[in-house]
């Protein structure tokens, strides 16, 4: 079971600021709860869907990329479902089932699947159940000698985890080779057992969101300790410091976005 905004309308007597959602120079933690009813979006193109919209590209912030989480109704769907031609995705199934229509092949979608479809490619969506979905967008940047990455098709299931050196209590399940230079971003799902920990404080020129699926940690965001569960989202910009500490007794696992592979920029 992977986590998915819950929706609905918490109690009328529930204290708003409870749920500890933050928004910050380096970070934006955005917990579950605030994601209701009221905070979904509906979408150009699309049928029977909402989404709700958690990270998108701002000045100053987090530039790189954008992250949906989509529900569709039986039926619902898009025959065109991406509106900028140079957009990548990154779609990881949490919840129901569907089919993806991609340059006129079908692929069967259940919780779990993970598929990447490069710019430019025709695709479309249907739900043949409720199909909750995380959708992330990022324009693909061009590097001299690289072509678009080809379509990924495979599953969490399917995908070993990647062990750090030296521990078996953190690793990361890899959807794209990393050592393709074609892939300006990997979208990844990164897993900690019981206890299991990041031992120092990254700080790093890539920019992240993390979507919870499952399991609760204590995560170092900047100069703050949060406690973190299911359907929790964590947004940092280039060189915030992180850090992570599984709690519980079951795995503590995210969706992972980030950018990789380019050059930066030397203009504003």
């Amino acid at each position: 079971m992977y986590a998915f905004p819950p929706g609905g309308l918490p109690p009328l007597t529930e204290d708003p600021a409870a749920a500890g959602a933050r928004f910050t120079e380096s970070y934006a933690f955005i917990p579950a709860g605030t994601m209701r009813d009221i905070t979904a979006s509906l979408l150009p193109g699309w049928r029977e869907a909402r989404a709700w919209i958690i990270a998108r590209p701002l000045t100053g912030f987090a530039e790189t990329f954008a992250q949906y989480a989509v529900e569709i109704a039986p039926g619902g769907g898009s025959d065109t479902p991406e509106p900028d031609a140079g957009a990548e995705a990154g779609l990881f199934v949490a919840e129901g089932a569907g089919i993806l229509t991609l340059e006129g092949a079908e692929h069967a979608l259940e919780p779990g699947t993970y598929i990447y479809i490069p710019p430019g490619r025709s695709w479309s969506l249907r739900a043949s159940s409720t199909l909750k979905l995380h959708w992330i967008r990022k324009r693909w940047q061009p590097a001299a000698g690289l072509t678009p990455p080809d379509p990924i098709m495979t599953s969490d299931a399917a995908t070993p985890v990647s062990w750090m050196p030296g521990t078996e209590t953190w690793g990361t399940t890899r959807f794209a080779d990393p050592a393709d230079l074609r892939h300006d971003m990997h979208v990844n799902i990164v897993t900690f057992t019981a206890g299991g920990r990041i031992p120092f404080a990254e700080t790093h020129v890539m920019e992240h969101g993390l979507y919870v699926l499952e399991g609760q940690a204590d995560y170092l965001l900047n100069r703050d300790w949060i406690t973190v569960g299911p359907g929790d989202f964590m947004w940092l910009r280039a060189f915030c410091p992180q850090a992570c500490i599984a709690r519980g007794e079951g795995n503590f696992r995210y969706l992972l976005y980030k950018d990789v592979n380019r050059h930066v920029a030397l203009t504003l």
